[in-house]
């Protein structure tokens, strides 16, 4: 309480400097004016440093996992101070891509054929000039899967391929089918649901890579792919640990939560919008078994899947696509570590449906909750272009992981 009132009577004081020597004295002549501006911002701080500003929630099964992050993740045990002009979750949401910078990175693009005859793009960031690593055959290796049109540009993979790059790791970025200019092959895209490119790709690096650490990070949409392939696929997977962040645990509560009419109007109408510019660009190809003039008269991303999506994948209706995409109803199957960032007000994957009971059953899984960040957002800083609070939580998680993983032996 202490620190709190000397934190808020030296903001008083500078605020008051600058009012001084700033702000006309007409105005402030009475010093009314000034102390209706001090009162405000003393609220204001007050306001923020009380509810806005709070530590995360972890939430685990296990007391090893546990320890484990608050040992070597101090992050998750920090106090997380969003942006302080923008900590709301739907302003964070919408100036994240805007705000914050674009790493330059050079990729080296791979084709890879699927077992249907389609392909896969993947961008590798080899990273050959790395001092820690430098015998590439035991250079670890982070798999990165963008969001829901995400593609390896997105700033958010970028700020992950530049913290693993300072750690001396190699990157590959799986874009889904469709979104990264290649040619559809087939008349096939990608759902949350299915997570067979996923596989493919992990048995590629697996191949080629054998001796390396392998690691994965997925990101909303490609946070949901990752967290049903850890679910279906329990330890056989060649993943040593993974990252999930901001990924819509229940899709029909995350539909619900984008159709309320001003997230519709922020966000639903225009990712529909990107889902059917997709779609259009491949009309060759899809027209052949979708009706694409029926599937771009959609007006919301539910309307979308009905129409394409969950006929696609083969279900029967798109109900019964949701279930399977929500990977809330299988996180009891996980069984290798895995932490998972959501916000509390994050539109599109809203607290009520986080999977704490869950997460609580499986010493595996660790959830970390924040009370502000949005969805992809955790801004912080006066001017957050460099870095997110996802990022520090990215970079001390694989490393620690790497580094100290043998703690997390039969977990």
């Amino acid at each position: 309480m202490i620190a709190l009132d000397f934190n808020l009577n030296f903001l008083t004081r500078d605020l008051s400097l600058y009012l001084e020597n700033h702000v006309k004295v007409a105005f402030f002549g009475s010093g009314v004016g000034l102390s209706l501006v001090l009162g405000f911002s003393a609220a204001y701080v007050c306001y923020y440093l009380s509810s806005v500003a709070k530590k995360p929630q972890l939430v685990t099964g296990g007391e090893k996992f546990c320890h484990f992050l608050k040992e070597h993740c101090p992050v998750v045990s920090e106090t997380y101070y969003p942006t302080f002009w923008c900590w709301e979750g739907r302003i964070q949401t919408l100036i994240r891509p805007f705000i914050t910078a674009k790493p330059w990175v050079e990729y080296r693009n791979e084709f890879i054929k699927t077992a249907d005859g389609g392909q896969i793009s993947l961008d590798w960031f080899d990273n050959d000039d790395s001092v820690y690593y430098p015998d590439t055959a035991s250079r670890p290796t982070i798999l990165l899967l963008p969001g829901l049109t995400g593609t390896s540009r997105e700033s958010y993979i970028l700020h992950m391929i530049q913290q693993s790059a300072a750690l001396g790791y190699r990157c590959v970025v799986l874009n889904n089918r469709g979104v990264s200019g290649e040619r559809l092959l087939t008349p096939r895209t990608y759902c949350a649901a299915n997570t067979e490119d996923l596989e493919t790709v992990i048995d590629l690096i697996q191949s080629t890579h054998s001796s390396a650490p392998l690691l994965a990070a997925g990101v909303s949409m490609g946070g949901m792919i990752l967290a049903n392939y850890l679910c279906q696929k329990g330890r056989e997977t060649s993943l040593r640990a993974a990252a999930v962040f901001s990924a819509a645990w229940d899709v029909f509560e995350s539909t619900a939560s984008l159709e309320k009419p001003l997230n519709r109007f922020l966000f639903n109408s225009y990712l529909t919008s990107c889902l059917q510019a997709s779609v259009n660009r491949h009309r060759q190809i899809l027209e052949k078994l979708f009706d694409i003039d029926h599937v771009m008269k959609a007006k919301t991303m539910r309307e979308f899947d009905e129409r394409f999506t969950s006929i696609m994948f083969g279900y029967a209706t798109n109900k019964e696509y949701y279930k399977a995409a929500s990977p809330c109803h299988k996180l009891k199957s996980v069984q290798i570590p895995v932490l998972c960032l959501n916000a509390a007000d994050d539109v599109f994957s809203p607290g009520h449906a986080f999977p704490v009971e869950a997460a609580k059953q499986n010493p595996n899984v660790a959830l970390l909750l924040t009370s502000h960040g949005g969805h992809i957002g955790f801004l912080e800083g006066i001017w957050p272009r460099h870095s997110t609070y996802m990022d520090r939580v990215f970079k001390q998680f694989m490393q620690t992981v790497i580094e100290q993983g043998s703690e997390l032996e039969n977990l």
